[in-house]
C-alpha cells in the first residue's frame, strides 16, 4: 500500500509544482485560512487515486471537509492534505508539502510527505521511517542543549513561553509538516506547537514520526488521536495543542 501512495504523493507534487512555479495568488476560505487551484486539484487528483486503488477505505480531505463533503466514520481511513504549507506556496518558499496518512482505530500507521519543490521524500509504517531509502531515527537529547523547531507562519507567545522553559542550543523555523520530519531525522529535538492545528496537517507527518521512534502528545501527556468528530461546531478533526519530541525523556 505505501508505494501505491507515494506514487500517487508524487503524482500530486508533478501537478502542483508548475503551479507553484507560476506563483499563484490564494483566495479564503470561511476560516479564513488560504486556498489556492493547487489545493484544490491536487486534493481532487488524491482523492480520486486514492478511490481507485482502496475502494474500501474512505478518505477526507482538508478541501472536501472544507466543502461540506464527509465520509461517515469509521475505524480506517485516509487522511489527505493536498498541499500543507499554503502560505509558504503563496509566498514563494519551498517548505509546502503533499500528505497522505492512514488511520486505523485513531492510530497514524502509515505516512507519505512530500516536499515537491525541495525534491524531499519522508514516508514510514510498522517498518520504519525513511527519508527516500534512507533510514531515519529519532536521536537522544544532546547534551548542549535542543535544537527547537517553530512554526514559520504561526508562532505563538505560548510557544515562546514553551520555548523559554528548556535549554536550547537552536530555534529552527520552518513550514508544514516537515517540522515533524526534521524530528523524525534526528536533527531535531522538539516542536511544540501551542496553536490550532488539524488532523490532516499532522497525520501523515506524525505516522513517519512514531516510526521513528518519536512522539506527539497533548499538554496533558495523552497521545494524539485521530477521528475526532462530534466536537464544538467547526471543531470536527481539530487538534488540541501538542508537542512533537524525540525522546522519552522529553515531556510536553
Amino acid at each position: 500500500m505505501k508505494n501505491a501512495l507515494i506514487a500517487i504523493a508524487e503524482e500530486a507534487g508533478a501537478l502542483i509544482l508548475p503551479l507553484f512555479q507560476a506563483g499563484l495568488a490564494a483566495d479564503r476560505k470561511s476560516d479564513g485560512s488560504p486556498v489556492t487551484q493547487a489545493d484544490e486539484r491536487a486534493e481532487a487528483l488524491i482523492l480520486q487515486r486514492l478511490a481507485a486503488a482502496f475502494p474500501e477505505i474512505p478518505a477526507v480531505g482538508e478541501e472536501s471537509v472544507a466543502a461540506g463533503r464527509v465520509p461517515p466514520p469509521s475505524d480506517r481511513f485516509f487522511l489527505v492534505d493536498p498541499l500543507d504549507g499554503t502560505r509558504e506556496f503563496v509566498a514563494g518558499s519551498g517548505e509546502f508539502t503533499v500528505n497522505i496518512a492512514l488511520i486505523e482505530q485513531g492510530v497514524p500507521t502509515m505516512g507519505v510527505v512530500l516536499a515537491p519543490a525541495l525534491g524531499r521524500l519522508f514516508h514510514g509504517d510498522r517498518h520504519g521511517a525513511f527519508e527516500g531509502e534512507r533510514k531515519l531515527r529519532v536521536r537522544p537529547p544532546p547534551p548542549e542543549g535542543l535544537v527547537i523547531v517553530a512554526s514559520r507562519s504561526h508562532r505563538t507567545a505560548e510557544t515562546d513561553a514553551f520555548i523559554a522553559r528548556h535549554r536550547v542550543s537552536a530555534l529552527v523555523c520552518a513550514g508544514s509538516s516537515l517540522k515533524f520530519c526534521l524530528v523524525a531525522s534526528g536533527t531535531a529535538d522538539l516542536y511544540p506547537r501551542l496553536g490550532r492545528t488539524m488532523e490532516w496537517d499532522t497525520a501523515a507527518a506524525d505516522a513517519i514520526l512514531r516510526a521513528a521512534g518519536g512522539w506527539v502528545r497533548t499538554l496533558d501527556g495523552a497521545p494524539l488521536r485521530y477521528g475526532k468528530r462530534n466536537q464544538p461546531a467547526d471543531s470536527d478533526f481539530a487538534n488540541p495543542f501538542f508537542v512533537v519530541g524525540a525522546a522519552e525523556g522529553l515531556s510536553p
